[in-house]
């Protein structure tokens, strides 16, 4: 086993251990976006409710394979990424109509190519979200049965904080430049999410938009269009918790990269996921798992295979 190899295992059940200990004590952006792997990876799972101020932490984890061959075949460029990412994450709702959400991000990026193991870790790109209520409506329909529907519009803004490094995206031929804590642009989000509740049973619809600038370094990530869908049941447990599977589908469609004013040829694409999650929330506590699994991708013009992926977290309700 060489040094390399056994740094990478030790750092990472130091940052497991940390990404643990914030879960327990606290309690929803990668730099090519073509995935949702790395730095600025997109929050897929129902929001939990709240009416004055939520606080709590996500883990997740994302994982890809670049450099793929013809066919899917491995080459000698051929690595393994793997990105876990410690988000501490806040919400305000100001007056009744107006939420502001905030997201801070820690990141343990590894790649592994045959023995040789490369780690970076540190802090990602910070995320602040503003939503405005468009749709806030109960109705009782079919006869004795209770709709409720919401619609939250919203934009954001990603800041640079996470560190980018600009050799890095030429340590080796063809490389896709995914390999990084942030992006060292400041970037802008469009938003929209809508729910539909019939008695129990609901539907839980998200996109964006994320439009990428131009960094220092004169590289500019495609903008990411983003979709997801969740059907869901509550189910309520003691008369204190309500439990809520849910399942659905993702979709991601990336534009290609532009470096000093160049079309990045492996970068862009699009990948469609399934998703099946759950979601427990109480008067004060809220916690959640969802896991997404690849049912079709083309990414980076088949050089790139996304793995699955899988998110959880646990929050305080205030």
């Amino acid at each position: 086993m060489t040094n390399a190899l056994q740094n990478s295992r030790k750092y990472r059940l130091q940052f497991l251990i940390a990404a643990v200990l914030i879960l327990s004590a606290t309690v929803k952006v990668k730099a090519c976006d073509i995935c949702g792997c790395g730095v600025g990876s997109n929050y897929v799972g129902i929001l939990p409710e709240f009416s004055k101020h939520i606080f709590g932490s996500r883990y997740r984890f994302n994982s890809l394979v670049s450099h793929v061959g013809a066919g899917g075949t491995a080459t000698y460029l051929t690595a393994t990424e793997r990105y876990h990412t410690a988000e501490i994450w806040s919400g305000w709702n100001i007056g009744n109509k107006t939420r502001i959400m905030l997201a801070v991000p820690y990141t343990f990026n590894e790649r592994e190519n045959g023995s040789i193991v490369n780690t970076k870790n540190g802090l990602g790109d910070i995320a602040i979200t503003g939503f405005y209520q468009l749709l806030n409506k109960k109705q009782t329909v079919l006869s004795s049965k209770l709709l409720a529907q919401s619609l939250w519009l919203g934009g954001g803004i990603k800041l640079p904080s996470g560190k980018y490094i600009p050799s890095d995206k030429m340590a080796a031929s063809q490389n896709t430049n995914l390999f990084q804590l942030g992006t060292a642009s400041t970037d802008f989000t469009l938003n929209a999410m809508y729910d539909a509740r019939l008695q129990d049973a609901g539907i839980n619809i998200s996109a964006s938009y994320k439009m990428n600038t131009e960094n220092r370094y004169h590289y500019n990530y495609g903008n990411k269009l983003s979709f997801s869908s969740q059907l869901y049941y509550k189910i309520r447990v003691l008369k204190k918790y309500a439990v809520a599977p849910n399942t659905g589908v993702m979709y991601e469609k990336s534009k290609t990269d532009i470096d000093n004013k160049i079309a990045v040829d492996i970068s862009g694409g699009n990948l469609l996921s399934g998703t099946a999650g759950i979601e427990v929330s109480g008067k004060k506590i809220a916690a959640g798992f969802n896991w997404q699994t690849p049912l079709y991708q083309n990414l980076a013009n088949g050089t790139v295979k996304s793995n699955n992926r899988l998110m959880m977290h646990f929050a305080f309700i205030l």
